[in-house]
């Protein structure tokens, strides 16, 4: 694998502008009600300053192709399969309708490990998202390149177990089954063209995947929408999360809350309890 260290420190600045009707769209996708205050919903900061690579561009997955180029931010790990590791960011104040974005982004880190599915690189992404010239939102992405699975390896996740979600342990649950639409429109909201969330062969034959895999943000944005349910908009100041299995399109989803004191647990699991999701919260 090659060095990739001169990626590290590499920078890119984007602007965009908080549109009512992409909120609007954000909420209905959501089904869920607008914020009265007109500020957009906690999470919405990842519909802003999107990927705009022309469709010739794009790669085999569907994401943008990377090179050794000047203008391309990521580096070109050579590792087929890409996945949104992780997140940590801090709510500094809401986004309101009509805002002025910038968002500024800086690369941390790349780090080559050995798992034992093989080569993984990750790639840790700093984010600071500016509205109307004020700090908003800090954001630090972690995305993981890992190497194709093994033609004879079984389908991601495995098959649901005898077992069952024990809702007895957490305060607040709520339970979905998402639907292909509902991945469909989050990929349209945040202009994500990655195929193993909409196109059903690929996804299977090419990347191994039992289905059409819930994008990891969704999840997270999911969990965002429970907090905001029991302790209304923009109670967060913190949330982290980590992906941990994947989430498939068409099966039960239970996501779950606890608080102590200002720390808030969330998590997302399928319907055996087999853990999808963990994050946390800071009031």
């Amino acid at each position: 694998m090659d060095d990739w260290s001169a990626w590290t420190g590499r920078t890119e600045t984007h602007g965009d502008r908080v549109d009512p009707g992409a909120v609007a769209r954000w909420c209905a996708t959501l089904d869920r009600a607008a914020p009265l205050d007109g500020t957009a919903p906690a999470g919405f900061h990842w519909c802003l300053c999107l990927p705009d690579a022309p469709t010739a561009m794009l790669a085999a997955d569907g994401h943008p192709r990377r090179d050794l180029g000047p203008r391309s931010f990521l580096p070109p790990v050579p590792l087929p399969r890409r996945m949104w590791a992780s997140s940590r960011m801090e709510f500094l104040h809401p986004l309101r309708l009509g805002d002025a974005i910038e968002r500024r982004s800086r690369i941390l880190s790349v780090t080559q490990k050995q798992g034992s599915s093989g080569t993984l690189v990750f790639i840790d992404v700093a984010h600071d998202l500016l509205a109307a010239d004020e700090l908003a939102v800090r954001e630090v992405q972690s995305v993981v390149y890992r190497e194709a699975s093994p033609p004879d390896a079984p389908p991601s996740p495995p098959l649901p177990g005898p077992g069952n979600f024990d809702t007895a342990a957490w305060e607040a649950v709520r339970t979905i089954v998402p639907p292909p639409p509902l991945l469909f429109r989050y990929s349209a909201l945040t202009f994500n063209s990655h195929r193993i969330h909409y196109d059903l062969p690929y996804a299977t034959a090419r990347e191994g995947y039992r289905g059409l895999v819930v994008h990891a943000p969704l999840t997270a944005t999911l969990l965002l929408e429970l907090a905001r349910r029991e302790l209304g908009d923009h109670a967060l100041r913190t949330f982290s999360f980590r992906g941990v299995s994947p989430a498939i399109a068409g099966e039960t989803l239970h996501l779950a809350m606890k608080a102590d004191g200002q720390a808030i647990e969330l998590g997302a699991f399928a319907a055996d309890g087999r853990r999808v999701m963990q994050a946390r919260g800071e009031r």
